[in-house]
């Protein structure tokens, strides 16, 4: 008798981190050619990060909105296409780019690409063409459009985020006459803002269009918390707790874990779930609505914060001394679905699990998370505990199974730094051969065969970094959880995925969908 429960397979890689010249991946051509090379590896998901716009720190998981997308990711090639863009314009800015291959430049972007989506967005708006949709996407999405729109332009008179320390107390207490004056004398780069926005959503329906033809449906996330300098906590300050004098009382982080020894502390203000309850989370419904109408599925980071969530003193330099307060529960996601219906969702519950949070990720029915690397985690001296339920033979059906995620060193970093007898029993487990006069394989073949491994598990969606497909070791990690550095979120992939050594590594990854049944 044969298998019939359907397993995936698919691939980790944020807009950001596509090739190409303009200094940080965007929503063009590279990636409808990343999409191609999902369909000729025979995968059928492709997993992002969230979509939201940075702020400090540069994480997608503290973007200035919930519900905006990131203007630094828009495709400036297509709107030189549209005729918004001069070609002497996007030479200049390739050539401003050029020396940051390879990575991110953050604060190079905001000098230098972002004026010239700005420029892009008054030409649109003076010509009037497709004013009509414009105007129609504004009023679609005006329970958050107006509030960014404002918000940012505001951020760059103040040359800050931080609406709760450094703007004038009548805007950042969003006192009715004061927000109508910034509106008068902002309303010129508030059209911008929804401009871009707007660029942002006919680029973002494009690439997913061309995606799905392809048959690759697109993985989001959404994370838990809004971030503190954010148009959210700004517009919707009284859902979140805070103090008498109105700042934050208590702020996000987890307890120690596998990523740091002091736990991490995140910094989000953390929500006030009565409130949220008594307005029938309309914002999270809100929220929700609007991911789903981008993307096929989604992963929920920091799952386990619905059943209860690490509240830190704010003010607290780590995150050891907080506490387990009560999340929202069930009743969240009852009233999620009575609005939305059943969610595609994946849950991310990677750290410290208890019961409670099990039972509520298994009664809504979503998949929960297991990472390889962690398999190994308990390894001393070369001995391994085969009972580890991150190790993929013990992994059952109604799991998302990854090599290593977005916070993980890249597997071959990760093998690299292992000592001699550790990474003898990682290569024995995945059943890769020593060789002759080597103590161990090289990290590149360890990574691929934690690739094979995954993929053979019973899991049903096995999903790997594209810097595992790779091969690549620790210069290429994403993310060090904790940390703050200029390399976070700053990795890009070098070369263009139409290249020759690109259909190779398709061709090989196919093999193994198809050895694995996975995808049809």
């Amino acid at each position: 008798m044969y298998e019939t429960r359907p397993r995936h397979s698919g691939i980790l890689l944020h807009i950001s981190s596509l090739p190409g010249p303009c200094g940080i991946g965007d929503l063009g051509a590279a990636a409808r050619s990343f999409a191609d090379f999902l369909a000729s590896a025979k995968v059928s998901f492709w997993q992002i990060l969230p979509l939201g716009p940075t702020g400090y720190g540069n994480s997608p998981y503290a973007a200035r909105s919930a519900f905006a997308g990131n203007e630094l990711l828009l495709s400036p090639d297509s709107l030189a296409e549209q005729g918004l863009l001069e070609a002497e314009e996007l030479a200049g800015l390739r050539l401003a780019m050029a020396a940051s291959k390879g990575r991110v430049d953050y604060g190079l972007l905001e000098k230098r690409k972002l004026p010239l989506l700005k420029k892009a967005a008054r030409r649109f708006l003076d010509a009037g063409k497709d004013r009509a949709a414009f105007d129609a996407f504004c009023g679609a999405e005006i329970r958050w459009l107006e509030d960014y729109a404002l918000f940012q332009a505001l951020c760059e008179t103040y040359r800050d985020a931080r609406w709760h320390t450094v703007w004038d107390g009548g805007l950042a207490r969003r006192e009715q006459a004061a927000l109508e004056a910034a509106r008068k004398e902002k309303a010129a780069e508030i059209l911008e803002w929804k401009a871009l926005q707007y660029f942002f959503e006919c680029q973002w329906r494009d690439l997913r269009a061309h995606a799905n033809s392809r048959g690759i449906r697109i993985i989001g996330d959404i994370p838990i918390f809004a971030a503190p300098d954010s148009a959210d906590s700004w517009v919707h300050i009284g859902l979140f707790r805070t103090g008498p004098d109105g700042r934050y009382s208590v702020v996000s982080g987890v307890p120690p874990d596998y990523f740091s020894p002091t736990g991490q502390l995140w910094g989000n203000p953390v929500y006030d779930w009565d409130k949220m309850a008594a307005s029938g989370y309309g914002w999270w419904i809100d929220r929700i609505r609007r991911l789903l109408g981008q993307v096929d599925m989604f992963r929920i980071d920091h799952f386990r914060g619905f059943d209860a969530y690490w509240a830190v003193p704010a003010g607290d330099a780590t995150a050891e001394h907080g506490v387990w307060e009560q999340g929202p529960g069930p009743a969240f996601f009852a009233a999620l679905k009575r609005e939305l219906g059943e969610l595609p969702v994946l849950a991310e519950d990677l750290g410290f699990l208890t019961e409670g949070v099990k039972t509520l990720r298994d009664s809504q029915g979503f998949p929960g998370m297991k990472v390889c690397q962690f398999g190994f985690e308990d390894m001393r001296g070369g001995i391994l505990d085969g009972r580890h339920l991150f190790l993929p033979h013990n992994y059952s059906y109604n799991w998302a199974a990854y090599t290593g995620t977005h916070d993980n060193d890249t597997t071959a970093g990760w093998y690299g730094a292992l000592g001699v007898a550790d990474r003898k029993t990682v290569a024995a487990y995945l059943n890769c051969p020593l060789g002759e006069g080597s103590f161990a394989p090289p990290p590149e073949d360890i990574a691929w065969a934690m690739i094979r491994a995954v993929m053979a598990s019973h899991a049903k969606y096995a999903i790997f970094p594209i810097q595992d497909l790779l091969g690549l070791g620790t210069e290429a990690r994403m993310n060090t959880p904790a940390t703050c550095g200029a390399e976070n979120w700053s990795w890009r992939v070098e070369e263009e995925f139409s290249s020759k050594s690109y259909q190779e590594l398709a061709r090989r990854a196919a093999s193994l969908v198809s050895l694995y049944s996975r995808d049809g």
